[in-house]
């Protein structure tokens, strides 16, 4: 399955300045992605943020790390790998809580992880069946059967034992008072002599050889440090790479979801624009309608003047004719008054015209 991330979240990237190791140094221009990764393979937790194609963190979780809470939104460990410390500030408590359960969670897991390992070394480590005298270090060789026997006497010796020239020593104290007493006795230690000198030659030699050999050993043990650590560090470049593709894939994932969103946004927008471009036209057409009607509103306006001057001449000219009317009448009624008197006096001639003419 490879490296895979199992929990992301945002937060500026900071370490601890390896000059003073007082002062905070910002990784980060802005918040960047910052993920727990799980590889299956080798059963490790690590932690990584990438600020562009720049790996700002790249931390393996260890049993004996702590992540600490120095304030409510920022916390901080140490990565003694790395030799630093690496400091992250979220943009909540929640967020920080959050990460801080994560790693303690995952720290419990590496930690188990550890022991499961180290009981299965254990398990491959256990003493197996072969006899000791058969397992032999790498970088010693094996002691031959000239080399185990001196004189044919059949006493084992190791390389691990004295030095050739004390162990002549120590044979020749025990035979000395006996060369004093027997010519024969002298000339068999001289000859056992003689054949320990030879031995003892052969041990020296013996001992050149292993040391030029435990030399040689060593340069090529030596070599495949070098080899191995080459190897190691490559293999962490790999591995970089990958949990990078890994975090790149995760941001390109995180990127589509965004442009999803913004692209949804963008037509929600889109269609309120539409919205709004067509209560323009409907205000632009209120707008005509109500220039229209202020225009008739004037008309109507000026109209009502004209007919309000034309009714006040026309009240004037009623309020002028009412006077005429007014002095008419009272000119009508004086000359029916006079009428009046007029009638009545030809009543009465006439009545004394009657009379005159009745007494005639």
């Amino acid at each position: 399955m490879g490296e895979q991330p199992i929990y992301s979240t945002r937060a500026h990237v900071f370490q601890i300045d390896p000059n003073t190791k007082k002062n905070w140094v910002p990784t980060s221009k802005h918040a960047v992605t910052v993920s727990y990764f799980y590889d299956s393979t080798r059963n490790v937790y690590r932690i990584i943020s990438l600020d562009g194609s720049k790996a700002i963190i790249n931390s393996t979780i260890t049993p004996n790390m702590s992540f600490t809470k120095t304030s409510q939104k920022f916390g901080q460990w140490a990565d003694s790998r790395a030799n630093t410390v690496y400091g992250l500030g979220f943009s909540s408590e929640h967020h920080l809580a959050k990460f801080a359960d994560k790693f303690a969670e995952y720290k419990e897991a590496a930690r188990l992880a550890k022991e499961k390992s180290l009981e299965k070394m254990d398990m491959a480590s256990s003493p197996s069946q072969e006899s000791p005298a058969d397992i032999h270090s790498p970088l010693t060789p094996p002691v031959t059967a000239d080399l185990c026997r001196v004189n044919g006497t059949g006493d084992d010796v190791t390389l691990s034992d004295a030095s050739p020239n004390s162990e002549l020593q120590s044979d020749l104290s025990p035979t000395t008072p006996s060369l004093a007493h027997s010519p024969t006795t002298n000339k068999h230690w001289e000859a056992e002599l003689a054949a320990l000198k030879s031995n003892n030659a052969k041990l020296t030699a013996a001992l050149l050889e292993s040391t030029a050999n435990v030399k040689q050993w060593k340069q090529q043990l030596a070599a495949y440090q070098e080899e191995a650590e080459r190897l190691h560090k490559r293999v962490s470049e790999l591995e970089s790479q990958s949990s990078q593709a890994n975090v790149i894939k995760s941001q390109k994932t995180e990127l589509n979801q965004t442009i999803e969103q913004l692209e949804a946004t963008l037509k929600a927008k889109e269609e309120e624009m539409e919205r709004l471009r067509e209560e323009v036209e409907n205000a632009k057409q209120l707008q005509s309608q109500k220039e229209l009607l202020e225009q008739k509103l004037e008309a109507t306006d000026s109209r009502n003047k004209e007919l309000e001057e034309q009714l006040a001449d026309v009240e004037q000219r009623l309020e002028a004719s009412q006077v005429e009317q007014e002095n008419f009448r009272k000119s009508l009624k004086t000359l029916l008054e006079i009428l009046d008197g007029k009638i009545f006096e030809l009543t009465e001639l006439r009545d004394n015209l009657a009379k005159l003419i009745e007494d005639s």
